[in-house]
């Protein structure tokens, strides 16, 4: 006869202690911001339009992390590729890609988005 392995309750071990958010998602609380998304570009992150976005402006941003940019003065939240070319990568197939070239648009990365929370209701 079989038998099954049991690892504890861990749902039980959460409801004791409780979840915190703030001790979840935010590790550098002086450079976290919250930011709600608007528009479908990064729909296939989870990213959708009215998502609450946890940004970390004290991280370095590196390849594959989701951002936040300022591009010719408006604000994107994309993937960042930095190779084989820098680029700024929508998740989404309907929105293309931004390549950015030496002497184009100014860019400033404003943040990290570490966290994406969406509501059901």
């Amino acid at each position: 006869m079989a038998r099954m392995g049991s690892y504890g309750n861990t749902a039980q071990d959460y409801i004791e202690k409780g979840i915190d958010l703030n001790e979840l998602c935010i590790a550098h609380p002086a450079a976290t911001y919250f930011v709600m998304a608007t528009g479908m570009s990064m729909a296939d992150a989870g990213i959708y339009e009215g998502s609450l976005l946890v940004v970390d402006r004290s991280l370095r941003a590196k390849h594959g992390d989701i951002i936040i940019v300022s591009l010719a003065g408006e604000y994107k939240v994309k993937r960042l590729c930095t190779h084989p070319v820098v680029q700024l990568l929508a998740l989404n197939p309907a929105f293309p890609a931004v390549v950015l070239r030496e002497g184009g648009d100014e860019l400033e990365i404003f943040g990290v988005v570490t966290f994406s929370i969406n509501g059901l209701r």
